[in-house]
């Protein structure tokens, strides 16, 4: 007997394991309960689970599946409010050694990273593509405010820092960042196609979150559907994004399109605004904005350089891609262009964070005195929230009002917001505390 083999497919590793059996029920419950019909599924003493599923629309899917138990043990010098995961197939031994995530070469099974919290009825779903391969013998970790919210809510989505450790010399994602998506049993189909269409569209931390966001009021049942471009550009998801990806001024144009969609919604979340009107003309600002005040504002939309002075200040180019042959200053905004800046900071944070500047109190041109200076350093003048005199309900700003230098954005923006999950512990090898036991080696 091929010993790779996991329903006559080679998966690569494949371990022995025992005292799962409950997770390997839950996950077929969750087949059920999220509308699909369970066509196959491979063994309880074998991991990766191997599942079969029909969905209600005659769409098949092959799942391969890496299951971890969550539990609510103590651990020393670690927050109470936390549950944790552990990552541990095999023997200590095996360990040291890469274990890849198994993956279809034809892309037609998809491949999932998932803990089990067996107590709330909830998974997490962990990015399969950053987590290849699996770094048997640590642990990840959630506040259990995320996991209530997951319970709650059905679909509940956040990102967390990932940083080096002892076990690797970088973070997994360029950004430091990861999504991750927690989730009740009945929406297990809709997070299988989530991370098909992640996995197949190689998609980065910050689209995987918008994508997931996309999906959270999703029916459990609802297959995904070819966009419209799509259609008429006659072309897949895939080869629409690899062109963008292979132009710099597309991507530099849809990376611009992105922050608009990103500053609009935080726009409309803000507590002190009252309305927003995306204008989308050319020659125009971006946003007519209505503070609960009555102020009415118009909003640039920016993306600050990822490159921060010698003070370790971000900056951000105020200026248009061209200017007139007869007219030199025409490529500068002039000074009542437009109220406010919005300077996206993405490319120096990896957040999707904004920083909002007036221009009447912004550098002028050396040589035009009634145009703005092409580059801006966001100083101490410009606040996290459009209207500095409404209160922010998200904690990410409360503590930056001081300057928003990098060290203190991306700190405070991942590391003390309360409920994110926390960095996996690299440095240190727990002892199990969990009835889950396993074979010395695979199987």
């Amino acid at each position: 007997m091929n010993e790779h083999l996991v329903a006559g497919r080679d998966v690569g590793e494949v371990y022995r394991v025992s005292g799962r059996r409950d997770l390997h029920s839950f996950l077929l419950d969750a087949v059920e309960s999220s509308g699909g019909r369970l066509l196959y599924a491979s063994d309880a003493n074998r991991a990766p689970v191997y599942l079969g599923i029909q969905a209600d629309s005659d769409e098949r899917i092959g799942v391969l599946v890496y299951p971890f138990r969550i539990t609510r043990n103590t651990i020393r010098n670690r927050p109470a409010d936390e549950v944790r995961g552990q990552l541990r197939y095999g023997s200590e031994d095996s360990w040291e050694r890469p274990h890849p995530v198994a993956r279809d070469v034809a892309g037609v099974d998809v491949s999932l990273v998932v803990g089990i919290d067996l107590e709330d009825d909830v998974f997490v779903g962990l990015d399969a593509q950053l987590w290849d391969p699996l770094p048997m013998g640590i642990s990840f970790y959630a506040k259990a405010a995320e996991i209530t919210l997951a319970r709650d809510q059905s679909w509940h989505v956040w990102e967390k820092i990932n940083r080096s450790g002892t076990r690797r010399q970088a973070p997994r994602s360029p950004s430091s960042l990861e999504t991750v998506v927690a989730f009740q049993p009945h929406r297990l189909l809709d997070y299988i196609r989530l991370e098909r269409r992640a996995s197949s569209l190689r998609l980065d931390p910050a689209l995987r979150f918008t994508a997931a966001e996309a999906m959270r009021e999703q029916a459990p049942d609802e297959p995904q559907r070819r966009h419209v471009l799509e259609e008429q550009f006659a072309l897949t998801s895939e080869q629409i994004l690899d062109i963008i990806g292979g132009r710099n001024r597309l991507s530099v144009a849809v990376r611009g399109g992105v922050a608009e969609h990103h500053l609009e919604r935080r726009l409309r979340q803000d507590p002190g605004i009252a309305d927003v009107r995306r204008l989308d003309v050319d020659a125009m600002h971006d946003f007519d904005v209505t503070t609960v005040a009555g102020e009415v504002l118009r909003v640039e939309c920016k993306n600050a350089s990822p490159k921060l002075n010698a003070a370790g200040e971000f900056r951000v180019e105020v200026q248009k891609t061209r200017s007139s042959k007869s007219d030199p200053a025409s490529r500068f905004y002039p000074v009542d262009a437009f109220d406010v800046v919005a300077a996206c900071v993405f490319s120096a944070t990896g957040r999707w964070d904004f920083w909002f500047g007036r221009t009447a109190e912004m550098q002028r041109h050396s040589s035009f005195a009634d145009r703005l200076a092409p580059i801006q350093v966001i100083g101490r003048g410009w606040t996290p929230t459009l209207d500095p005199n409404t209160s922010d309900t998200g904690r990410d700003h409360e503590t930056r009002r001081g300057g928003p230098r990098v060290d203190v954005v991306f700190q405070d923006s991942v590391t003390d917001v309360p409920g994110r999950m926390s960095q996996e512990d690299e440095a240190q090898s727990e002892p199990s505390q969990q009835s889950d036991s396993v074979t010395s080696g695979p199987a």
